[in-house]
């Protein structure tokens, strides 16, 4: 059982939550969640021991052990990856190495056998037989090969790291585990997989996760740390998500009730306040106004852009043929033969374990690249926008927002113009005059989402489009995807973003490509089609895509 007393925290005036007393049970799995800067992160750092909280304290009950998903990539690069993930129980790790350094001295005396006796007690107590057993699998299942088992580190791609550090967290059934975005550069199939492995898990859970679908999938609670405090609610995310617009409209019709009745005693006090024989009474409504005024609605910190893309004009019979495009990086084919038409009104989900491939393909589309080989043609009344997963380049400029977005303005729009887009993006006042160069990725996404909307595009590419965004931001992209007219061609982990926007799938994978026009749900649960996974996934295929 996990236990906050009285915890707050604050960093000089600013709140972070304050007297948070809370219990996570066993067997519960709770969603944290609230808007970027709300404290998530610093939360789960708080109840680790990372970090003190202000005032109060956290009580873990006696011998039980707690895990957190680990956040710096490089902490473990001189370590091999099957040492990385044993050290998530660091007492079962170092009763490994202690046992192994004994065994391995030339002149092992009587007086190391007994001590070597204790460790092996210990060892097989802590379910040490089958701890490489159980790493193997879980990186098995997180789509680490075999092969680089027994490979540093430092050797392993950013995304592999990430990977081996999850598997370390859930390592050897800790008591509490903290997940801080665990699906973050994880494929929809390894993310599936987490899924079914936490709703496995019978101890206390805690995960931050801007996945609607897998909060979905895995909470039992969720906790949302608004108004300066973070308030548990029974179900997952979807329960708490109408509950709180229903919680929501409750307080806006009670505002309103005030309101109205507000306006009425007003109006008695005016008409009889100089009245003798009713002074008694407006003085009574007078006060009666005072206390209704007092207890006013907590402004949440809640923020939805409103992101609505609108097409300057409708997209032709011909929107995109592409035919035989091959494409190789560093020696690596990543497209060979990839051939693709694109008709009007598809909305496609580009899915596939590599997602290399499907950058290069939205690269090589949008005009940034060149093919190896092959060819593609837009129709003639396409206008393209594109929004690429690396951005950085993009805000190399000391210019303010304003200036920034002026830039991609196809018309010499005026401020007060740019200012409104800019502020329904969330940039009002002050903010639209940060310069682009300081911005957290969350706002250049929005930033590179308000450039694609004054482009007015019938046919927009985007590549991971909700990386950085918070859960308001990526249920108003999701909307304003769903409701835009045209061509949609985009790369995204998040299953309820792939789900209700898509069409049309087609899978990029090592033995070909598998273009279906289903939805994404539809299209895990076709049979044929899983098969021709597993075939183009686990066959004999030749590289065809």
């Amino acid at each position: 059982m996990l236990i906050t007393s009285n915890l707050s925290l604050a960093y000089g005036p600013r709140v972070l939550f304050k007297d948070v007393n809370l219990k996570f049970l066993p067997g519960n799995c709770y969603g944290l969640i609230g808007p970027n800067g709300a404290g998530k992160s610093t939360f789960l750092k708080i109840l680790s021991g990372e970090i003190e909280p202000s005032t109060g304290e956290v009580i873990i009950s006696p011998n039980e052990r707690l895990a957190i998903l680990q956040q710096d990539q490089f902490a473990f690069d001189e370590y091999t990856v099957m040492d990385t993930v044993i050290m998530g129980h660091r007492q079962l790790y170092e009763v490994m190495k202690a046992r192994d350094a004994l065994y391995n001295k030339p002149d092992f005396s009587e007086a190391d056998g007994l001590i070597a006796a204790e460790l092996e007690t210990t060892f097989a107590e802590m379910n040490g037989y089958e701890a490489e057993s159980e790493a193997a699998s879980l990186l098995k299942g997180l789509g680490i090969d075999e092969d680089l088992l027994e490979r540093r580190m430092r050797d392993l791609e950013g995304g592999q790291k990430v990977r081996v550090l999850l598997a370390q967290a859930m390592f050897g059934n800790p008591d509490i585990l903290l997940l801080d975005e665990p699906t973050n550069q994880l494929d929809l199939k390894t993310i599936r997989w987490l899924e079914d492995f936490l709703m496995r898990f019978n101890n206390t859970l805690i995960v931050v996760s801007h996945d609607r679908h897998f909060l979905n999938d895995v909470c039992t609670h969720i906790a949302d740390i608004d108004f300066n405090k973070i308030q548990l609610y029974v179900g997952n995310y979807e329960f708490w998500y109408e509950a709180s617009q229903l919680a929501m409209q409750q307080r806006k019709n009670e505002s309103k009730r005030r309101e109205d009745k507000i306006k009425e005693l007003e109006a008695f006090v005016r008409r009889f306040s100089a009245n003798v024989a009713k002074a008694r009474q407006a003085t009574s409504r007078k006060k009666l106004i005072d206390k209704l005024t007092i207890d006013e609605l907590p402004a949440s910190s809640r923020r939805f852009p409103y992101i609505s893309f609108d097409p300057g004009r409708a997209c032709g019979k011909v929107v995109l043929r592409a035919k035989n495009l091959s494409k190789s990086i560093d020696g690596e084919p990543l497209l060979r033969d990839f051939s693709l038409e694109v008709n009007q009104g598809d909305k496609i989900a580009f899915i596939g374990e590599n997602d290399l491939a499907k950058t290069v393909l939205f690269d090589i589309l949008a005009g940034e690249l060149e093919p190896d080989s092959g060819s593609y043609e837009w129709g003639i009344t396409i206008s393209l926008s594109y929004f690429p997963k690396e951005n950085s380049h993009f805000f190399d400029t000391d210019v303010n927002l304003v200036e920034w977005l002026r830039q991609y303005s196809p018309e010499d729009d005026s401020e007060t113009y740019l200012r409104g887009i800019l502020g329904r993006m969330l940039f009002s006042g002050e903010e639209a005059l940060k310069q682009a160069r300081v911005l957290s990725g969350g706002e250049k996404v929005r930033c590179m989402l308000s450039r694609m909307m004054l482009s007015k595009a019938n046919v927009l590419l985007l590549d991971e489009p909700t990386n950085h965004l918070d859960l308001e931001a990526i249920t108003a992209l999701n909307q304003g995807l769903i409701k835009f007219p045209e061509v949609v061609l985009f790369a995204s982990h998040d299953y309820e973003f792939v789900n209700t926007i898509a069409n049309r799938i087609v899978e990029i994978t090592p033995g070909g490509i598998i273009d279906r026009v289903m939805t994404f749900e539809d299209y895990l649960e076709n049979e044929e089609v899983e098969q021709l996974r597993q075939s183009y996934y686990h066959g004999e295929h030749p590289l065809r895509l």
